[in-house]
């Protein structure tokens, strides 16, 4: 059976994605219907995005940075019991450490809560203290969902795990429109929401971890703790574990000062930071997912020529994607979230503070993108204290950044903070690159930044006609309802803008290029 490439490998996974950071959107166009920007958006926001922290602590990093690698490893070894073991021992530790921070996070909400206001007396403080209480336990469900993504990634099993944020979405955006009407408020609703799909997440994926002869239970903490396997992560996680501290504190730190801006600052960020991820979400995490357990593999069996061709592909598509949808979105952002969020409780201000975020978190998109590529690089060779380290110092530019820029640029300060720590998070990655075995550390850079600078001339110069229209078209169907009078423009300016970069490609012959139009060739004769 002929193997498949990154790109082949990458369409369904993107595809899911792709309907899943869509629905994103449109749970974040819910929330701003019912909610808007104000004192309750803002809670809901704080009260979601808390144990959200902890579970990129818990499941993303850990999941990501040891328990793929070490997974895979035991798969080489095809000594079941031994992989049994340590399913059962992670799935012990992830579920006990995840109860102990849930029981604190509902005992202690409303101590933890005032951090996040400018008005630590405010009515709003019981409501997001009992929001933070329904929606604290959803770390346990997610955490277990993210143990059993990363059973099924390490098999190269990825579907499943890309439908289930598809049924979160459509959880928390059906329970706010069938229960607002039934509570005290619609906050309450998305949370219950919340609740119900994260639990679906891990449920879902249930069936297929079990389908491939892996079983999930409890273990004594005492095995747990004492499996060779859990040791090997837990000292992989080890040196990340100082990272994502410095990761959490620097997510705090910005959600307190943002919380201190005035009210709507807090929930104009999520709404800018779901558009943003609705691109970050489709291609990086896509690509990320699927190369580390490949990169795992090529580095294991020292095949070094093969390891750098797939990061170095995997980078350039992320510049051909992020590049021209960032120039894109420069231009047209007032109207996609004029077209996305408007409405009764979404009001020109609301546009304006999201607008002011939205320009400056797309301005970072290529170097958010590119740090999710580049650091399975490390991951895969086992080495985790160089990322950790690019991202404690990136953390503590961030940090800076928004103390002294909040206070006179509001949110877009905040925005521009987190696109510029990201920006030395990347050029710290290429220089910590050098300490990797087998990776053409110059060879890469050149071609890389090479690459960058051919597609970011493309997209200046496809932005001039689509920019020249928009005024043409936005005057021509302003009378219109939000939908035609913002979309039009936008599917306009979309044609014109991409058909241009896509003439600019095939005149220069863009390798990227050439090869997705043959992987459709192929498609096509099947």
């Amino acid at each position: 059976m002929k193997k498949k490439t990154l790109a082949e490998k990458g369409i369904a996974l993107s595809v899911l994605t792709l309907i899943s950071r869509i629905l994103g959107v449109l749970r974040e166009t819910t929330k701003a219907s019912f909610l808007g920007t104000s004192a309750l958006a803002d809670a809901f926001t704080v009260a979601f995005q808390l144990p959200n922290l902890f579970r990129r602590l818990f499941a993303e990093n850990s999941i990501s940075v040891a328990f793929i690698p070490t997974f895979r490893s035991y798969l080489e070894e095809n000594d079941n019991k031994k992989t049994q073991e340590l399913i059962y021992s992670i799935f012990t530790i992830i579920s006990f450490l995840t109860t102990i921070v849930v029981l604190l996070g509902i005992i202690f909400a409303p101590q933890i809560v005032p951090l996040f206001t400018d008005n630590p007396e405010a009515d709003i403080l019981p409501e997001m203290a009992l929001l933070t209480r329904i929606m604290f336990p959803y770390l346990i469900v997610i955490s277990i969902a993210a143990l059993f993504q990363g059973i099924l990634n390490s098999l190269k099993i990825f579907s499943p795990s890309g439908f289930t944020p598809i049924l979160f979405n459509i959880c928390v955006i059906g329970a706010t429109y069938i229960f607002a009407p039934h509570f005290a408020n619609p906050a309450r609703a998305m949370a219950l929401g919340v609740m119900t799909g994260g639990t679906i997440q891990a449920l879902f994926q249930l069936p297929f971890v079990l389908k491939q002869n892996w079983k999930i239970g409890f273990t004594s903490l005492r095995k747990a703790f004492a499996n060779p396997g859990t040791k090997t992560i837990l000292r992989l996680i080890g040196p990340t574990v100082v990272g994502m501290a410095a990761y959490q504190l620097n997510t705090l730190v910005s959600q307190w000062l943002a919380g201190r801006a005035g009210t709507g600052i807090v929930s104009s960020l999520s709404y800018s930071l779901r558009l943003q991820e609705l691109i970050l979400g489709v291609f990086a995490v896509t690509i990320g997912s699927i190369i580390l357990p490949d990169l795992s593999g090529l580095a294991k069996r020292e095949e070094w020529d093969s390891f750098n061709t797939m990061l170095e592909q995997a980078m350039n598509i992320i510049a051909l994607i992020t590049i021209p949808i960032t120039a894109y979105s420069l231009i047209f952002g007032e109207n996609i979230i004029i077209f996305v969020f408007k409405s009764k409780n979404f009001t020109d201000h609301s546009v304006q503070l999201t607008l002011q975020a939205f320009t400056w978190h797309i301005a970072g998109l290529y170097f958010i993108a590119l740090n999710r590529i580049i650091a399975p690089a490390f991951y895969a060779q086992k080495q985790t204290k160089l990322p950790s380290l690019a991202g404690i110092i990136s953390v503590g530019v961030n940090i800076v950044l928004a103390a002294i820029l909040v206070r006179y640029y509001k949110g877009a300060g905040i925005a521009f903070a987190l696109s510029a720590a990201s920006f030395v998070n990347t050029i710290l990655l290429f220089v910590f690159m050098k300490n990797c075995n087998g990776i053409q550390t110059g060879s890469i850079i050149a071609h890389t930044v090479k690459y960058l600078l051919k597609i970011t001339v493309f997209s200046i110069i496809a932005l001039i006609p689509a920019k020249l229209l928009k005024p043409v078209v936005v005057n021509t169907f302003s009378n219109y309802n939000r939908f035609i009078a913002q979309g039009i423009p936008l599917v306009a300016g979309a044609i014109v803008f991409f058909a241009t970069g896509l003439i600019l490609l095939w005149i220069f012959k863009d390798p990227m290029l050439i090869t997705g139009i043959n992987l459709l060739k192929q498609r096509i004769k099947k």
